[in-house]
């Protein structure tokens, strides 16, 4: 063979073998396999959902790292699938491993900005560990545990108070492995404020289960803070306040939850980070030339030559679902439909900014440092020729192939909480739930033949459509 073809043999597998390391060091998130799992649930198939999370654990689908997706996901399917128990089971564990993965994974973060966020533990949302304890205390009501039921109601308003602290030692943390890592870029790292404070579903439940043993005067307090609620997060809450209440003197209440559609997901957005060294300037570019505009951002910072890097943050994308209404029927005669009580997509949103700007000036800084580093493994590679071209591209892949946005996260959470508090006499009926699209057609229905409405007690039943 020709020294030349040798050569280029050479420098064609030096490239394939660094774009195949790129490749599987990058640590993509593997979403893939959640497609079926998600129509089976959107279908109402959750004996299916149940057996499709276990079979993707089973077949390695779920890292040691990323277990606290499995145990979220799996307490879900679980409990759309009415098995309580099991459900608590998989939820309790990921809470109990959730505090301990997010410190344990941001103290990693700290050390060093070249490590990508997916090579680390994945810790959760904090809309994902408060909606553990939510849907916990679902299942309990299911069993007419009231006692444990209050103990998840307890924990979901413990987080809430602590989130803000929570952020505020996390930015101090990422400031603190800043200073001591040799390739940080010196970016002021601070928190946004925490605005979310108060969940709604939680004040309606814990609401109706003191009503029910009879403590009418805590129940008053909890529909007070649920009022609160609304008027002190608007950004949460810009809808009516649904007509509930927790007693009637005109006949027994029916409560109806409906979990309707699915929560939002995470997806990357691509960005082009541009450095200006005559204004001290970084650039954050949108990656895709479609967008109106094309500044995301901008962080005065001094850098001493002009770059031009790739690097994704993760965004919040909400899903969008067929359901327009929920009504209720009881032995066949129309109740009323269900109203809005949260939605969960803007609990997600709301609080998923607090990380997001940690995130993002993280990223931003961790794209700088492995830029700086490809500069300068460039021109030390830049050998002329063909040769220096291919090892340059080699290295340009390699440096943007490794920048992944860490797109972990739930996926089977429901996208809106609605209810609906109904007076009518004591008795036992055939009660539907019927899931209705914008043009009135019929999506879905759950029936509960038989139900006893008492005049005393919590007369609740939960509905689930992730259509």
């Amino acid at each position: 063979m020709p020294e030349h073809r040798r050569y280029l043999l050479r420098l064609l597998s030096f490239t394939v073998v660094v774009t195949c390391l790129a490749g599987c060091g990058s640590m993509a998130t593997r979403k893939g396999f959640y497609e079926p799992i998600t129509a089976q649930a959107r279908s109402g198939q959750y004996d299916a959902v149940v057996a499709g999370m276990e079979a993707a654990r089973a077949d390695g689908k779920y890292d040691e790292k990323d277990r606290l997706v499995y145990y979220i996901d799996a307490g879900m399917a679980y409990h759309y699938a009415g098995l309580y128990d099991t459900s608590n089971a998989r939820l309790q564990a990921a809470e109990d491993a959730a505090e301990e993965l997010f410190t344990r994974s941001i103290s990693k973060a700290a050390l060093s900005l070249i490590l990508n966020d997916n090579a680390l533990e994945y810790a959760g949302e904090d809309h994902e560990i408060l909606y553990t304890n939510l849907i916990k205390a679902l299942n309990y009501l299911d069993q007419d545990n009231f006692e444990d039921a209050f103990v998840e109601i307890r924990r979901a308003n413990l987080k809430l108070d602590q989130l803000e602290q929570k952020y505020a030692a996390v930015a101090q943390t990422f400031q603190r492995g800043a200073a001591k890592d040799k390739d940080a870029i010196k970016i002021d790292y601070e928190a946004k404020p925490v605005r979310f404070h108060n969940s709604v579903l939680a004040r309606y439940l814990s609401m109706h289960m003191y009503a029910a043993s009879g403590k009418y005067s805590d129940a008053e307090l909890d529909y007070e803070l649920l009022l609160h609620a609304f008027s002190s997060q608007p950004f949460i809450y810009d809808f009516a306040v649904p007509d509930v209440r927790f007693e009637s003197r005109e006949g027994s209440l029916l409560s109806v939850v409906a979990l309707a559609g699915l929560g939002p997901v995470k997806e990357d957005l691509n960005l082009r980070l541009r450095t200006d060294k005559d204004l001290d300037l970084i650039q954050i570019l949108y990656d895709d030339p479609t967008m109106e505009q094309a500044e995301y951002g901008h962080i005065p910072l001094e850098v001493g030559e002009d770059y031009y890097f790739k690097f994704s943050i993760p965004q919040m994308v909400d899903r969008p679902s067929r359901i327009d209404r929920v009504a209720v029927y009881a032995s066949g005669e129309f109740l009323g439909d269900l109203q809005l009580l949260e939605d969960v997509g803007r609990v997600a949103h709301e609080t998923f900014e607090a990380k997001k700007s940690l995130i993002y000036l993280r990223t931003v800084a961790r794209a700088i440092a492995k830029g700086l580093i490809a500069h300068k493994k460039k021109k030390d590679a830049d050998s002329g020729g063909l040769g220096g071209w291919l090892k340059k591209a080699a290295i340009d892949v390699v440096t943007d192939i490794s920048e992944n946005a860490d797109l972990r996260c739930a996926r089977l959470l429901p996208g809106r909480i609605m209810v609906a508090d109904f007076v009518l006499p004591a008795g036992v009926y055939d009660l539907a739930v019927v899931f209705l699209d914008v043009n009135g057609a019929t999506i879905g229905r759950q029936v509960f033949p038989g139900y006893k409405v008492s005049e005393t007690g919590l007369n609740l039943i939960e509905s689930v459509g992730l259509y």
